[in-house]
């Protein structure tokens, strides 16, 4: 399967955090979500892909900026457009601007041609989003793209990402806390934590490979310490991160076995005990 990202030994040095990334590929046709907590390295590595800044060392191969569409948190345009604007400005600036793919964007988002002042929080992310799918990119590179959206729409905008990369030609690199999300569309998850990947695998294999074994306080002592990865204590019970779920499940009966979510797994890796 032809990549249409590939970084090789990338760092970029700041005084008190370091983004190293040895290897990240992004296949075509794949939705891929980034996971981690605020200041792991998930925005720094989004802007290093787009040469927002500078890398200390490395490669990133990438498509032209031609076929990259951008969603990026806290960065917008000028307050002082109309929606309308954009097509007259985009037009100038990207060869396959689509006016009426763009125009059709604004109807099915309801946005209204005003400024771009007046548009709220959720308002404001939709026309992002219009913005960049009405140039046809291969690429679409988001962060928080559903941020500030209610549900209905955020599934909406979430049936649009699958569309969007249906033909196995297109690929999205997202960024988001909103973990459910990617639960939904996500085909692989990079998990960044304190500037590094500690985990990469596919949707699939981490729903299928992780679990959550609940026991009572007393009963933890009977689960062998190389079954634990990590472990969290509650007032009643312990939640003890697995994998080889289906296979622990029949090492530990007495027990329960939950399914995991992203958010959960999130939170063991990085705030759970060892």
């Amino acid at each position: 399967m032809t990549n249409i990202i590939e970084i090789k030994n990338l760092e970029k040095n700041y005084e008190k955090f370091t983004l190293k990334i040895d290897k990240l590929a992004i296949p075509k046709g794949n939705i891929v979500g980034l996971i981690g907590e605020n200041g792991a390295g998930k925005t720094t590595l989004l802007k290093a892909i787009l040469k927002i800044i500078a890398i200390d060392k490395g490669t990133i191969t990438i498509c032209p900026n031609e076929d990259i569409g951008v969603v990026l948190d806290n960065i917008f345009f000028p307050e002082i457009l109309k929606v309308k604007d954009l097509d007259t400005i985009m037009s100038d600036i990207y060869q396959n601007w689509d006016s009426k793919l763009y125009n059709s964007y604004l109807q099915e988002f309801n946005l209204p041609n005003q400024t771009i002042k007046k548009l709220s929080k959720g308002m404001r992310k939709k026309l992002e989003i219009a913005v960049a799918l009405s140039h046809h990119p291969k690429l679409l590179i988001l962060d928080e793209p559903t941020n500030g959206l209610d549900p209905i729409m955020r599934s909406e905008v979430l049936d649009i990402f699958l569309k969007f990369i249906e033909d196995e030609e297109h690929s999205i690199l997202l960024s988001t806390h909103i973990t459910s999300d990617l639960e939904h569309i996500a085909d692989k998850i990079v998990f960044i934590d304190k500037g590094q990947i500690i985990l990469e695998k596919t949707r699939d294999e981490l729903m299928d490979n992780y679990g959550i074994l609940k026991c009572g306080v007393d009963d933890f002592a009977k689960v062998a310490k190389e079954d634990i990865i990590t472990y969290k204590k509650g007032r009643f019970n312990y939640e003890i991160l697995m994998d080889n779920k289906k296979e622990k499940q029949k090492k530990y009966k007495e027990f329960i076995m939950d399914k995991i979510t992203l958010e959960e797994l999130m939170v063991l890796l990085i705030k759970g005990e060892k």
